[in-house]
């Protein structure tokens, strides 16, 4: 097994449902121009008090839970905007998966499309994982991505992907990557598109330069 077959380590519970993507990141982590340094922003009112200290009693901020790298989340994580910034938050924090019993639409195609993993279970096998994990003697939790399933101290569960998400897990790849290594079919659909319909190809591009020859160049000092 590898990497990116097995996502295995400490989970955390967040119980919260509805937990939103304006509370996973709030707007104010947002100015950056870049992807960096969102891991500050993660939960952030969860994590901090109103004079910017951590919160000794959240579970994050507690030691058993620290480096932990699976949520067990509430009914609805993920709802609210559609934000990328969560998930990008979320894996520089070092969360590789969510397991919930259900999501955000929006925020499951992002999480997803940058490999971070979504499992979806029953809100009863949801309940007793995170009896599991509320102890700091059995909170370690390991998703293995080849059979799907999921397994705890107490319950072992099985869970299910879509079959492009299946194969973009298993290869180590998000949507971009996927769609890279479709380059040779993309091509040729391309190919055969233009040779049915050739009026179609460069038409942005002649369509330009037919208006730049149709246009007078104006003369220097020229008020007209």
């Amino acid at each position: 097994m590898s990497d990116t077959t097995l996502v295995e380590g400490i989970a955390a519970a967040l119980p919260t449902p509805n937990l939103d993507t304006d509370q996973i990141m709030p707007k104010q982590f947002l100015r950056g121009i870049d992807k960096t340094g969102l891991d500050q922003g993660l939960l952030y009112d969860l994590r901090y008090d109103a004079n910017n200290q951590l919160r000794s009693g959240f579970v994050l901020n507690q030691p058993a839970y620290r480096g932990a790298a699976i949520l067990v989340g509430g009914s609805n994580f993920g709802c609210g905007s559609s934000r990328e910034h969560a998930v990008w938050g979320l894996q520089q924090f070092g969360i590789r998966a969510v397991i919930a019993s259900s999501f955000g639409e929006i925020f499951y195609s992002n999480a997803m499309n940058n490999r971070l993993l979504l499992v979806m279970l029953a809100e009863a096998d949801v309940q007793r994982i995170m009896e599991d994990v509320s102890d700091p003697l059995t909170n370690k939790v390991l998703i293995d991505v080849g059979s799907m399933t999921v397994r705890s101290h107490r319950v072992e569960a099985s869970f299910a992907l879509s079959a492009r998400h299946h194969r973009m897990f298993l290869e180590g790849q998000d949507i971009i990557g996927s769609t890279l290594s479709l380059q040779g079919e993309i091509a040729a659909f391309q190919e055969r598109h233009w040779q049915k319909r050739p009026w179609l190809r460069d038409v942005a591009r002649r369509v330009r330069d037919r208006l730049d020859a149709s246009t007078p160049i104006q003369a220097a000092g020229s008020n007209s």
